[in-house]
């Protein structure tokens, strides 16, 4: 079992992105494709308090749920934002990775260099081509 979790969803650059920094670390994460397996409620507040960030910084504003829901009118408490991603999991904004060294909202994807027990193994580059870690595996940014 891994010390590494990811909240990961493939069909996303970022998520990726971040999945293989972590596989570059010599790590190999529990992946979750929360969108088939959502967070239980608790768990999914205990993330948010854990990150330190608001439950408004987690939730993915550029969705059709989003919008269809009126969630940009601010007019819903923290619990009912909550209950509303746990129904459209598409809602929660991505990738989260838990470490024994923090749990981050890793948007941009090198975020979680901060929070990676293991030194980069050699060069990573994003998929855009964007050189992140050196060849000794240094980060560059």
């Amino acid at each position: 079992m891994s010390n590494i979790t990811i909240y990961h969803n493939p069909n996303c650059g970022t998520s990726r992105n971040t999945l293989e920094m972590i596989r570059n670390s010599g790590a190999e994460p529990d992946v979750i494709l929360y969108l088939e397996t959502p967070p239980a409620r608790d768990e999914l507040v205990k993330l948010i308090a854990d990150m330190g960030i608001s439950v408004w910084a987690l939730l993915r504003k550029n969705v059709e749920p989003f919008t269809d829901l009126g969630l940009e009118e601010g007019k819903f408490s923290d619990d009912q934002l909550i209950d509303f991603m746990l129904q459209y999991p598409i809602l929660i904004n991505r990738p989260i990775v838990v470490t024994p060294l923090g749990t981050r909202l890793c948007r941009p994807s090198e975020v979680v260099l901060d929070i990676l027990p293991g030194e980069q193994k050699g060069a990573f580059a994003k998929e855009d081509g964007e050189q992140v870690v050196d060849n000794t595996g240094k980060r560059l940014k």
